[in-house]
């Protein structure tokens, strides 16, 4: 696979970074190109060269961080819950500025929360604990909702409050809970 130019992706990581600062000062709707390249100090011709439009960043912005995400859950599912969660907690953590904006703020697209859960929902699938029989009278639909639901829930809150808790502590919480619902 060819390598990207650094100045390119210099580029398009202070778009991406201008997108979110925005989007914590002022409405999605209201966020102009201009906008966007004056934060990043970059020509308004620039942004067009990376992407089609302000949507068209701010769905790229998503999906990288959800195929980050999806990464994770292929090597987490080897690990019990505890230790799994603590790079997911150590990542929201890394990426404060997007998650906080991503799940609390009222501009940013509701559609981000429904991929985030079904993003968790897929992954929790393959650890619903059908061998001690604890969950044989259970639905794996209702279980993966509500797990998924509590997990993404616990992580709003938990940024909402601004981390009130250390990332492992958060992991030892959150592991132990889904251990014991799936």
């Amino acid at each position: 696979m060819a390598k990207v130019d650094r100045r390119i992706l210099k580029t398009q990581e202070a778009l991406k970074k201008a997108m979110l600062e925005l989007m914590t000062e002022k409405n999605f709707d209201d966020i102009t190109i201009q906008d966007l390249a004056d934060r990043a100090n970059v020509n308004r011709g620039t942004i067009y060269l990376h992407y089609q439009d302000k949507f068209d960043l701010l769905d790229k912005l998503i999906e990288a961080h959800l195929h980050e995400l999806g990464a994770m859950n292929e090597w987490a599912c080897e690990l019990d819950w505890k230790d799994a969660l603590v790079p997911y907690f150590e990542f929201f953590e890394r990426n404060y500025l997007f998650y906080s904006t991503m799940l609390t703020s009222k501009e940013a697209p509701s559609s981000f929360r429904v991929r985030l859960l079904a993003s968790f929902m897929e992954g929790f699938k393959g650890e619903i604990d059908r061998d001690s029989g604890r969950n044989s009278d259970l639905n794996d639909d209702v279980m993966l909702q509500y797990s998924g639901t509590a997990y993404v829930g616990v992580i709003e809150w938990w940024i909402k409050n601004g981390m009130p808790y250390p990332a492992k502590d958060m992991a030892k919480q959150v592991g132990t809970l889904l251990g014991r619902s799936l």
